[in-house]
């Protein structure tokens, strides 16, 4: 998520270049040359995966695509929306669509409805195809000054049986000055959650994650009994940063260890991580080449950039890759066919 001013980015795209590779580079991990073979490749199909996003501003609502090996992704519904915006004075968008399913097969989504304001979207569905229960929830109404409500994720934490939904937002004078701010606009935001185990009721908002910077575009992934939440460190000034990172952690609430950077390029977001054979796969916007990356671990660690293996829609902005059954799968395929 983030708000793009055309004259800050061609002020500080350059600079930014030229910090790439002298202040990050030691923080990028490189998979050690006896590392064990990766079970996932182009062509391998190993399951069966879709990943929902949206394009341009949101306007049009929720779109889907879908894929066998977490590499080729192929357009469902000719590349058109599968669902508008449900348009009320809160909800006027679908961005960051974030989707996951719970224990009774039923799938959830959370959107970010609008630039500004303190609510994020819901809905819910049995198969992808229709949606109900469509509401904007009130997350930040306890800070009336709150200016935006980005990117919301939701995450299942099977141990507690809840969901985790947690986004960034910016309340003027919080974590720097008020007419100041440390990113385009004056924003300046930290990551605040929410939980709930059947969406009529929700826990106090709390702070999520605070790095002690401007952070974006939370994922939260767990492997192994840990949990990694993936992230956009989104200061623009006095450095520009731009960069995907992940902490760690036993818990979904943490505490989180120090952030190690994943993500190569600066200029990207919306980070989402896919478990695919075993191999994790990482996928983010590099928004301001218009295209989608990608990294690949066996352990969470050590990463390699598979960028120029994956091959996704073009012109789509964030959105997040998920598993689901195999009738689900083709119940899609079937609705809104595969786009040739």
């Amino acid at each position: 998520m983030r708000l793009f001013t055309t004259v800050l980015l061609a002020a500080t795209f350059a600079l930014a270049m030229a910090f790439a590779s002298t202040n990050y580079a030691e923080e990028t991990s490189t998979a050690p040359k006896d590392a064990p073979a990766f079970k996932s490749g182009p062509g391998i199909e190993s399951g069966y995966y879709v990943f929902c996003y949206f394009r341009d501003n949101g306007q049009d609502g929720l779109h889907y695509a879908v894929s066998r090996d977490g590499y080729k992704w192929t357009p469902l519904n000719n590349d058109e929306s599968v669902l508008m915006p449900p348009v009320d004075k809160n909800t006027k968008l679908i961005r960051d669509p974030s989707i996951t399913r719970g224990s009774d097969g039923i799938f959830r989504m959370v959107w970010t409805v609008a630039w500004d304001g303190r609510h994020f979207g819901y809905a819910c569905s049995d198969d992808l195809i229709e949606w109900r229960d469509a509401i904007a929830v009130p997350a930040m109404d306890f800070e009336p000054t709150t200016r935006n409500t980005w990117a919301p994720e939701i995450f299942y934490d099977e141990p507690s049986e809840q969901f985790y939904i947690f986004w960034s937002s910016t309340i003027p004078g919080r974590f720097s000055p008020a007419d100041q701010g440390t990113s385009e606009t004056k924003y300046d935001h930290r990551a605040y959650y929410t939980t709930t185990k059947d969406f009529k009721t929700f826990t106090p908002t709390k702070i999520f994650f605070n790095p002690d910077h401007n952070v974006i575009d939370g994922f939260l992934f767990k492997k192994n009994d840990s949990y990694y939440l993936f992230y956009k460190d989104e200061t623009l000034f006095p450095e520009a940063k731009k960069i995907i990172l992940y902490a760690k952690s036993d818990s979904p609430e943490g505490p989180w260890t120090k952030g190690v950077r994943v993500s190569p390029q600066n200029w990207v977001e919306g980070p989402s991580v896919l478990d695919v054979n075993g191999d994790w796969l990482l996928y983010y916007d590099c928004y301001t080449a218009n295209k989608y990356a990608g990294m690949r671990s066996l352990d969470g660690e050590n990463w390699e950039d598979v960028s120029d293996w994956i091959s996704f829609p073009k012109n789509i902005h964030h959105g997040t890759t998920f598993e689901v059954p195999k009738d689900v799968y083709e119940k899609l395929v079937e609705k809104y066919g595969i786009m040739k």
